[in-house]
């Protein structure tokens, strides 16, 4: 059942009104939000860098394309394709946390970027875009935070161009035991407390850390891209499945 039929939804462990959902993740950002970029060095050890990297060779983007950096945040993932495609082509950073997004547009314009990048503020589930619009979307770390899974990603289906492509970067489930139970321990015992150490806010990553173990595994994600129109969806596992990174095509 998609959760826009539901009245409650999950907030990390917690059971809330679903109405309400939006409002809870949008304050967890607004306090991450100016040390997000160094909690994600800290937290992965610097390899969300190497995800990401594999998520830009997944993606085939051209020289004068439209695309998507749903979710962009801080705009890691906007940069390099600023650079790919272009003075011809476009990228859209999107984000509903108008935190992220001013840290973001501050960070990609002290790199010297922005003629060819927009921003804007803009919901999931409803993306304000025409229909058969980019390219390429992008949503790296951003689909666990939403409440209507299933309605975002028909969104992006619809202002995906015959063609383009979806790529889902985002935590998942690990492959092996030892690995689901070392990374356990570190999400629930180090890493809160590396949050409240360097960004003064252990709730917000407790939060993130059981984000993480609500959001669908690898198979009911692709099941999900499939019910939403997207085909030949596959997915790859990174660092054991930490990580997963889907991709579907819009025919």
């Amino acid at each position: 059942m998609s959760e826009q039929h539901k009245s409650t939804t999950h907030f990390g462990y917690k059971t809330v009104e679903a109405n309400e959902k939006e409002q809870m993740v949008a304050g967890v950002f607004h306090s991450v939000a100016a040390k997000y970029d160094i909690m994600n060095d800290l937290m992965s050890f610097g390899i969300h860098r190497l995800w990401k990297r594999f998520t830009i060779d997944c993606s085939g983007v051209r020289k004068g394309q439209k695309v998507l950096d749903l979710a962009g945040g801080t705009g890691d993932l906007t940069a390099k394709f600023s650079r790919i495609v272009g003075e011809t082509g476009q990228v859209v950073l999107a984000d509903i946390n108008d935190s992220m997004l001013k840290v973001g547009r501050d960070k990609l314009r002290n790199k010297g970027l922005g003629s060819n990048i927009a921003y804007v503020q803009a919901n999931a589930e409803q993306l304000p875009f025409p229909d058969n619009h980019f390219d390429l979307i992008t949503i790296a770390f951003g689909l666990r935070n939403v409440t209507d899974k299933d309605k975002a990603l028909a969104s992006m289906q619809r202002v995906l161009k015959p063609g383009g492509r979806l790529l889902v970067l985002e935590f998942s489930k690990p492959q092996h035991e030892v690995m689901n139970k070392l990374y356990d321990f570190y999400s629930f015992n180090i890493l809160p407390k590396v949050g409240s150490i360097v960004a003064k806010d252990s709730d917000s990553y407790q939060y993130l850390a059981e984000s993480i173990r609500m959001h669908p595994d690898q198979e009911t994600l692709k099941s999900m891209m499939e019910q939403a129109g997207l085909e030949q969806v596959e997915y790859f596992n990174l660092t054991d499945g930490i990580v997963a990174l889907h991709r579907g095509f819009k025919f």
